[in-house]
């Protein structure tokens, strides 16, 4: 129960903030969508565009279900929160930490979601996508780190202290 994993749109910058939090907390660091891409030999956008978005969801669930640390910081996919199986997983082995960013300064960083192997249905926006992950982020995440106007340095500074105000009660 002494991981942190961290939730949240594509760009919010889970992966980024990830690598530095691990390092000031002294933990490893896991990247769920490189185990599924290492997993499955294929990149992300690969599996969706090959495979659909419904067994994308699925291949997520089962990687990040199977998930074993200790002491770690785990960046998730954005749509990990589709994953009712892999959601409590994770919530059994560590504090999931939503880092939230409002639409418009996600939407300035995400230019090209198609590169980015973004689960997204044919016909949907990114504001769609914003609206429907919302909810299921704040309803997993058991600390909100608002990111709005945090670097990643301010970021990662949040986080360290919100673990450390949860730990000491």
């Amino acid at each position: 129960m002494n991981n942190i994993v961290l939730i949240g749109m594509p760009g919010v910058g889970k992966s980024t903030v990830g690598v530095i939090l691990a390092k000031v907390l002294g933990f490893r660091f896991i990247d769920a969508d490189l185990l599924i891409q290492e997993e499955y030999d294929r990149l992300l956008c690969e599996i969706i565009e090959q495979d659909g978005v419904d067994a994308f969801i699925q291949i997520e669930n089962q990687v990040n279900s199977s998930i074993q640390a200790e002491k770690s910081v785990i960046a998730t996919g954005g749509s990990v929160v589709y994953g009712k199986e892999a959601m409590e997983h994770l919530k059994s082995i560590g504090t999931v930490v939503y880092l939230k960013l409002d639409y418009e300064p996600l939407s300035n960083r995400l230019k090209n979601i198609e590169n980015r192997g973004v689960v997204i249905r044919n016909g949907s926006s990114l504001h769609d996508l914003f609206v429907e992950r919302t909810p299921l982020y704040e309803k997993y995440a058991d600390i909100i780190i608002d990111t709005d106007d945090c670097d990643i340095e301010g970021t990662v500074h949040k986080i360290a202290a919100a673990i450390q105000q949860e730990r000491n009660g």
